[in-house]
């Protein structure tokens, strides 16, 4: 009988080492997954502000563009042709310099929301090492209780949160669920 005992306190040594190596996974993928996210979320920050830069030199181009636009209409009768197609070169140009600003803004957008959309999936994928951190953390602790007070239901509850540990494991490795 002692041989068994022997043999399942190394089978209990042997899980509580593939449970460490787990939790040292998860640990480690929370933190890049954690590290990712604050990437993500700071490039789409820089990208709204690249956005809201352009939203303002479009803005300044409308206002400068009616201004000129209500010169023009303002200019009396006796102006020189030179002078009104000058205006009408400068209205066009800033029209043409506003549609620029508007397509830049939507690439902009475009760009901002993908970077949101990867920081969302690293939180999502932080969550779940997250969660399996924990799980295995107390598998470790149960595995540790039962190799000292030599009970097995306490380890096979142990193996029970060690395998939910995996499972979220799989999950932020594979998106399973």
């Amino acid at each position: 009988m002692g041989n068994d005992k022997d043999k399942w306190l190394n089978i209990l040594a042997l899980t509580t080492v593939i449970l460490a190596l787990g939790a040292t996974v998860s640990t480690l993928s929370v933190g890049k997954y954690s590290n990712r996210g604050i990437l993500k979320q700071t490039q789409a920050s820089n990208q709204w502000a690249y956005y809201q830069a352009k939203s303002i030199k479009g803005y300044l181009y409308e206002l400068q563009k009616e201004k000129l636009e209500a010169d023009l209409r303002l200019l009396p009768s006796t102006t020189p042709q030179e002078a009104i197609d000058d205006l009408k070169r400068r209205i066009e140009s800033y029209a043409s310099n506003i549609k620029r600003y508007e397509s830049e803004k939507q690439d902009i957008q475009k760009l901002a929301m993908a970077l949101e959309a990867e920081r969302d999936q690293a939180s999502v994928l932080s969550q779940q090492f997250g969660i399996a951190v924990i799980l295995l953390q107390l598998a470790i602790l149960l595995s540790s209780i039962a190799s000292v007070m030599k009970k097995k239901p306490v380890w096979v509850l142990g193996i029970f949160l060690g395998l939910a540990g995996f499972i979220y494991i799989a999950n932020g490795l594979f998106l399973i669920f």
